[in-house]
């Protein structure tokens, strides 16, 4: 049969590999600390648990309506209000199989093959191959420490080619940093005023530790906003998100959802019910990101590894380890199999820049974060 079609011929996501390895090696009784896959170490809030408990064993679990449930919809516009002072339309939220699946129908309802999208490098793969695999020319924006991995407008403002569409992230996987409010106002302003339809990934919202996020639904009816249960939620593997459409989308969004996905899973909907309810308990694991942030700043220089992106959100440090390497999926490799700190290469991010860094996520326990700094220390030293 060959080997497929040339639209899945798309890159490997390299943590993965990684995290074969690493559980591996674990199996055979080497000790790993993990941070090289970004989620959250704790698991899902008490009462969503209890939620998908009572519910496994009195309800039918059938599909629920392709947009989602009603009633969980209804809860994230809520939330809106409670977290951004912002009242949205429980109609224009569309409830997903996770963040990929609201970018999946993002991605499918606004481009045509053949357009073109800017996305900034760093950033997630699943953008670049997800757009590939669709056809979808790709404008790279490469903003490194120049512009210390924040995208502004003065970046769009150099492009050569026209685009229809842009992707940004704040706080931005792989690096944790955050575009300004004055500067995410400059870009809404410039994607309008150029016909740019701006898609915000705002999957990180919740883990802030100077400023608040500001979503783009504040600023622009017209973009489409992603999020997720998955981070700040800490329910990864329940596989469920959302998205924030203008109102004219929503039925074309419906009709590709209908198609794609049937519906969100539903025991994750229920439960997702349940962690709406418990913001205290998930701010107390921000509190916990918050420590381990401030021991990373701090000992990250100890051993020479000073320069590393703006840690304004999220739970990741982007570190330059060119000092040290001038391969980091070797440096990674090698690291794993002499000390056991399992991280992720930078190339999984940035094809042109990513072999000088690598992604360190620190969401796990204090004690292991101190442990692999330890480990690093006695290594590079």
């Amino acid at each position: 049969m060959g080997q497929g079609s040339k639209r899945s011929q798309v890159s490997p996501f390299i943590v993965m590999d990684i995290m074969r390895e690493a559980n591996e090696l674990e199996a055979k009784g080497k000790s790993i600390i993990h941070m090289e896959v970004g989620q959250p170490s704790t698991s899902a809030p008490r009462q969503a648990l209890r939620t998908a408990e009572k519910v496994l064993l009195q309800e039918r679990l059938g599909y629920t309506e392709a947009l989602g449930d009603i009633d969980l919809r209804k809860k994230i516009s809520q939330f809106y209000i409670a977290r951004y002072n912002l009242e949205i339309d429980f109609n224009r939220i569309i409830v997903t199989t996770g963040a990929s699946g609201g970018l999946q129908l993002a991605f499918l309802s606004l481009f045509d093959a053949g357009d073109r999208v800017a996305l900034t490098e760093p950033c997630y793969p699943g953008y670049r191959n997800m757009l590939s695999s669709m056809n979808i020319e790709i404008e790279k924006l490469s903003i490194g420490p120049e512009y210390d991995f924040r995208l502004n407008v003065e970046v769009l403002e150099k492009m050569s080619n026209r685009i229809d569409g842009l992707i940004m992230s704040s706080p931005g996987n792989p690096t944790g940093s955050m575009t300004k409010a004055e500067q995410l106002k400059l870009i809404v302003s410039w994607c309008q005023e150029n016909q740019v339809k701006l898609i915000s990934d705002e999957i990180y919202h919740g883990i802030e530790y100077e400023e608040p996020a500001i979503t783009a639904v504040n600023l622009d009816n017209d973009s489409i906003v992603i999020n997720s249960f998955s981070k700040y939620f800490s329910m990864t593997g329940w596989r469920l998100g959302w998205m924030v459409v203008p109102e004219n989308m929503i039925r074309t969004i419906e009709r590709l959802a209908q198609n794609l996905f049937i519906s969100p899973p539903t025991i994750s909907q229920l439960a997702a019910l349940g962690s709406l309810d418990s913001l205290e308990e998930l701010n107390q694991t921000v509190a916990r990101y918050k420590k381990n942030r401030e021991l990373m700043i701090a000992r990250l220089p100890e051993f020479g590894l000073s320069k590393f992106a703006p840690i304004d959100g999220a739970f990741y440090a982007y570190v330059d380890v060119s000092n040290f390497a001038d391969n980091s999926e070797n440096f990674c490799r090698e690291m794993l199999r002499e000390i056991g700190v399992a991280i992720t290469p930078g190339i999984d991010f940035d094809r042109e820049n990513g072999m000088r860094y690598v992604r360190f996520c620190f969401s796990g326990l204090t004690e292991e974060i101190n442990e692999a700094m330890n480990r690093l220390s006695n290594w590079l030293n």
